[in-house]
């Protein structure tokens, strides 16, 4: 079974160590704040402007204020800062981003990200998405594997307007882990019940599958 939005952020959550300063991208990145493991200290930066957010409110816990990039509601964890966006966008292109978790449309096998235009729909613009992938030391994306048509997201190379050129290295997808290297993709991970096999089918670009592929564990 492919993974629900939820599950792949809980999976990009595994990926956090103790005193990471990680910024979430819009969408499923997002949700990693409510997954990040117990034990672990982990500053989650906004790029609007907040270093220090936490999980999404509660009814009673509600800030209208209080928002991350995607305009929904969030809170701060103790240790908090707020700043404005334009000191928020120093950080990031200073490099003092660990991680950042941000969606595409399309990447491919030489590390190029395709995440903010499509061709012909109305368009708000770049965002930060274009310094995250140029300060951040680590960029994972996360997507579905193929689109609504089921055409698969992971080409040979991107058709879309690019991002970024050579920058991603790891992707979570809703069948797979996977690793950019060497001008493919490596399979290091699936989903439970997916099969090798029907990754290789949603995959366009080049696919490396050494030995036995591990299914995800779920704490």
């Amino acid at each position: 079974m492919a993974l629900t939005r939820d599950q792949i952020a809980m999976r990009v959550a595994q990926e956090f160590q103790d005193g990471n300063y990680v910024n979430l991208g819009i969408g499923i990145p997002t949700l990693a704040a409510n997954y990040v493991p117990d034990g672990i200290s982990v500053m989650l930066q906004s790029e609007n402007g907040l270093l220090g957010m936490g999980r999404y409110p509660t009814e009673d816990e509600i800030d209208a204020d209080m928002i991350n990039a995607g305009k929904e509601t969030v809170t701060a964890i103790t240790g908090a800062s707020i700043f404005s966006s334009a000191e928020s966008f120093a950080m990031i292109r200073g490099g003092h981003v660990d991680f950042t978790v941000l969606g595409a449309f399309e990447v491919d096998v030489n590390g190029n990200i395709a995440s903010w235009m499509i061709p012909g729909k109305l368009i708000k613009g770049m965002g930060g998405a274009m310094d995250l992938v140029a300060g951040a030391k680590n960029i994972i994306v996360t997507m579905t594997h193929a689109d609504k048509h089921g055409n698969s997201k992971l080409l040979q190379e991107c058709t879309l307007p690019l991002t970024g050129v050579n920058c991603i290295t790891r992707i979570i997808t809703d069948l797979a882990v996977l690793e950019v290297k060497d001008g493919a993709f490596y399979l290091r991970e699936r989903a439970p019940g997916v099969s090798v096999d029907e990754i290789k089918e949603k995959t366009a670009g080049k696919l490396v599958v050494a030995g036995e592929v591990p299914e995800m564990v779920f704490a």
